[in-house]
């Protein structure tokens, strides 16, 4: 035996404590009508949890709680315990006894228990549906209701059939699986929605990245090309620098000491008494080109500083024109832009809800300061080259002067050496020993042009060093703005050459070095500056965030097929344990059929209900000029039953007797193929005779071998086939009473 005892407290007319100990294996309550006997049948579907208030006839909770009488006040909460002996373990859950226990207050709240412990009514119907246990169904039958399998209708009919033969734990399972697949495709779609959401974002990220990576491999490129550039650049200019050092030093020694020697020469020319008009012109001669020379020097000087300054500003023009186009083309990044759209929205936001035009007016200001704010800061480069192009044409302007001056002072030396050879010349010619110091000086003022000539080629080419200094420490500036200090260590850089062989080399070869790192400089500022660390960050982490759901996807992808194959599995169960039972319950149905009415046939069958289809358009329908037709509907069960020797074919032609005979058997048969621990029936046999009852009470006790049976009866046939019998009487305070009687007990004190 599985069912060990009942306990009522304060449900409905049980206001005391009272306990049903179930120690036979037929128990029978007995007693007047309105005792409160068929309380024990709804105080097992309550306890079991049925929901419907309705069927434990109330309307509301509180109904099931006692109301009260003139000699005991009314009860906050009724409860019902039912205990099982669960030593078996055929309850899936480790104890020997297992107390399921429900609760009801006047609140209306329920309460659920399992050995004491809350839980949830699920948990409850899980548990019980693993043993074939339910708050209703084939194993309790409420009074009046013993024909319900009758009355039902085919879908209703076939959930009882599912009950009766253990399947509710399938679907219980199917339905959890179905909401279990209805949120996991819920999740997809939400993730797949977010997914769909980051994905413009990584797409303009990824772009960003792309360019940031050929800017760090540009970057590491022209890092290479620059440190071997300066290095040679370096050492070229200092083999240069020390070379005309050299180069200078003899000339201007030998200058220096001609420069002496000419001044005495003068000097004697000065005091000679042989001193002539030639003498004088020579003098005169020699220091209009002395003047001249100087000038010349100084012009040049002045011409080599002014087209430095005009490369300079050419090439800066040129870089700022650059700049100016990058920043005309500038991609805004996205986070900026959102971060000032969210500014304006606040601002619009604040505009809504004011009524007042002058706070409106201050809001819209507000708006276009923050708009006027954000273009300065993010074109804040931006520069007016015509300041800039103004300054270089001043500066061509000033050249083109220079080499006019430049022009009239050759011209002019041009003038003072045609004379100078014409009275050379005519000296030449006139060979008396008076004027070896008019010679003398002749020579040394053709020496001193010979030497001017070597330092002015010196000159030139230091002048040319210089300029290279200038743009060498430049480029030096330009490039360790775009790569880092490392270059400012170009000097350890090694080139496996000698300074020789670097400064012999072809300056072409150098320049095409320059020219490679002046596209790589603009494509870098094309590019933008900044490392793109932040960029590169939000991109690894945006980028994670998208693999992330992407796995999460497939997971809930993969948790979908499963959860469907589960549910086609379970499907495959129910239909074919479904079949099964169904041909079992027949052979169980037609032999209790026979019995009850000495023949005849009775079947069940499984059928789909039949649907008027439904129009899919508004077309108007002429009464008999369109036939629907019919579909298919949902899979439910049929009952057939011929009587013997009666033309009574159907539930329909059955009397009120024949329908309970009918119900009564098919509850059995049903009881036979999955026998459920316990069955709980309400005066099923209200509606026999003598013949019928003694029938019935075989019936009994041959389901008594299987089942734990709980029987609420007037009738004498069925009483005595109980070995344990309760008597439920009420007094005059309304309240039930339990009276108990064991027959075995009897029967030995009798003997």
């Amino acid at each position: 035996m599985y069912l060990k005892s009942l306990e009522l407290s304060g449900f409905k007319s049980f206001a005391k404590k009272s306990i049903f100990d179930f120690t036979s294996d037929i128990s029978g309550i007995v007693g007047p009508n309105g005792s409160g006997k068929s309380n024990v049948a709804e105080a097992f579907s309550f306890a079991l949890g049925e929901q419907s208030i309705k069927s434990l006839r109330g309307k509301r909770g509180e109904d099931l709680i006692f109301n009260g009488s003139k000699a005991i006040p009314r009860s906050n909460r009724a409860s019902v315990k039912v205990v099982f002996d669960n030593s078996k373990k055929f309850l899936d859950i480790d104890f020997d006894e297992v107390v399921v226990e429900r609760s009801v207050h006047r609140d209306g709240i329920n309460q659920y228990f399992i050995n004491s412990s809350q839980v949830r009514l699920r948990d409850i119907a899980e548990l019980l549906a693993s043993a074939n246990i339910g708050s209703s169904g084939h194993h309790i039958i409420s009074q009046g209701e013993a024909d319900r399998i009758l009355n039902a209708n085919i879908k209703e009919r076939k959930e009882m059939i599912e009950d009766a033969l253990g399947l509710k734990v399938f679907q219980y399972k199917k339905q959890e699986s179905a909401r279990k697949l209805e949120k996991t495709e819920e999740n997809i779609a939400q993730v797949e929605s977010l997914r769909k959401e980051i994905a413009p974002h990584i797409k303009f990220l990824k772009k960003q990245v792309d360019k940031i990576e050929k800017s760090i491999a540009m970057r590491d490129e022209l890092k290479e090309l620059s440190l071997e550039y300066l290095k040679r650049e370096s050492e070229y200019i200092s083999y240069n620098e020390n070379k005309i050092k050299k180069e200078r030093h003899t000339p201007q020694e030998e200058l220096n000491i001609l420069e002496n020697k000419l001044q005495k020469a003068k000097e004697i020319l000065l005091k000679s008494e042989k001193s002539d008009e030639k003498s004088e012109e020579l003098i005169e001669i020699e220091k209009g080109l002395t003047s001249i020379r100087s000038e010349k020097d100084a012009v040049m000087r002045d011409l080599g500083r002014i087209e430095g300054q005009i490369a300079y500003e050419e090439r800066r023009i040129e870089k700022e024109k650059r700049e100016q186009k990058e920043l005309e083309n500038r991609t805004v990044n996205f986070n900026e832009l959102n971060e000032i759209a969210q500014k304006v929205y606040n601002q619009i936001d604040e505009a809504k809800e004011q009524d007042d035009l002058s706070e409106v007016k201050s809001t819209l200001e507000r708006v276009g300061s923050i708009i006027k704010d954000f273009i300065s800061t993010t074109f804040s480069r931006e520069k007016d080259t015509r300041v800039d192009e103004n300054e270089l044409k001043n500066l061509k302007s000033k050249k083109s002067e220079l080499d006019e001056k430049l022009s009239d002072i050759s011209q002019n030396e041009s003038s003072y050496n045609k004379k100078y050879s014409a009275l050379k010349k005519e000296i030449e010619k006139d060979k008396d020993d008076s004027r070896d110091a008019e010679r003398e000086v002749f020579a040394i003022m053709s020496r001193q042009s010979e030497l001017r000539g070597v330092l002015g080629k010196i000159e030139s080419t230091e002048s040319a060093i210089s300029h290279a200094k200038e743009d060498f420490e430049r480029e030096l500036q330009e490039v360790a703005i775009l790569v880092g200090r490392a270059v400012l260590d170009y000097e350890n850089h090694d080139l496996g050459v000698d300074t020789e062989e670097i400064a012999n080399e072809e300056r072409s070869i150098q320049e095409e070095r320059r020219r490679k790192i002046e596209k790589i400089k603009i494509r870098l500022e094309e590019f933008g500056g900044g490392s793109g660390e932040e960029t590169m960050k939000e991109y690894k982490e945006a980028a994670e965030r998208d693999e992330f759901l992407g796995c999460e996807i497939a997971d809930l992808e993969k948790s979908a097929e499963s959860l469907k194959d589960l549910i086609k599995d379970l499907e495959e169960k129910l239909s074919t344990q479904f079949k099964s039972g169904i041909e079992k319950i027949n052979r169980e149905f037609q032999n209790f059929f026979s019995l009850m009415f000495g023949g005849g046939d009775a079947s069940l069958s499984v059928i789909k209900e039949k649907k008027r289809k439904k129009l899919d358009t508004d077309l108007t329908v002429i009464e008999g000029e369109l036939d629907m037709g019919e579909e298919e509907g949902e899979e439910g069960i049929d009952i057939s039953v011929s009587l013997p020797h009666k033309r009574i074919k159907g539930l329909v032609m059955l009397s009120g007797g024949e329908r309970a005979l009918t119900s009564i058997a098919l509850l059995f048969a049903m009881s036979q193929v999955n026998p459920p621990p316990f069955l709980v029936l309400d005066e099923t046999d209200a509606a026999l005779d003598e013949a019928n009852s003694k029938r019935y009470g075989d019936m009994i006790e041959t389901l008594s071998k299987y089942s734990q049976l709980i029987l609420i009866t007037h009738n004498r046939e069925t009483m005595g086939r109980a070995g344990i019998l309760y008597g439920v009487t009420m007094g005059a305070d309304g309240i039930s009473k339990l009276l108990s009687v064991k027959f075995e007990e009897a029967l030995q004190i009798a003997k």
